[in-house]
């Protein structure tokens, strides 16, 4: 099975973390099973976009954006050319990711 390294780079300042993804694993999978806060309202199905993302490197290794996929990047918050989200982001490819998580705004906090 191949591997990939994603590391997540934090626009809050945490410091940068580096975890294996196996193929067929999302971003937003990855980000989950290593503590890493990613909301995720719709359950990583492609129905929100709170597990919006920038992918700073391989983006040519991820699968095509969806038409779905794109209409709820035009909700997230500060779209960019690099916006994914997380969920639909599943490793296919042998190119390690670089993956921006953009500040995010939880509940009460």
């Amino acid at each position: 099975m191949k591997a990939v390294n994603i590391t997540f780079k934090f626009q809050d300042g945490q410091p940068d973390q580096t975890h294996v993804a196996a193929e067929g694993e999302s971003v937003l999978d990855v980000a989950l099973n290593n503590d890493i806060q990613l909301q995720h309202n719709c359950g990583g199905v492609c129905g929100c976009s709170t597990c919006h993302v920038y992918i700073e490197q391989g983006e040519a290794d991820l699968p095509e954006i969806s038409d779905a996929e794109e209409d709820f990047i035009d909700r997230a918050e500060n779209p960019r050319i690099s916006s994914r989200l997380g969920c639909q982001c599943v490793v296919q490819g042998n190119a390690d990711l670089v993956v921006r998580i953009p500040t995010q705004h939880f509940l009460g906090h």
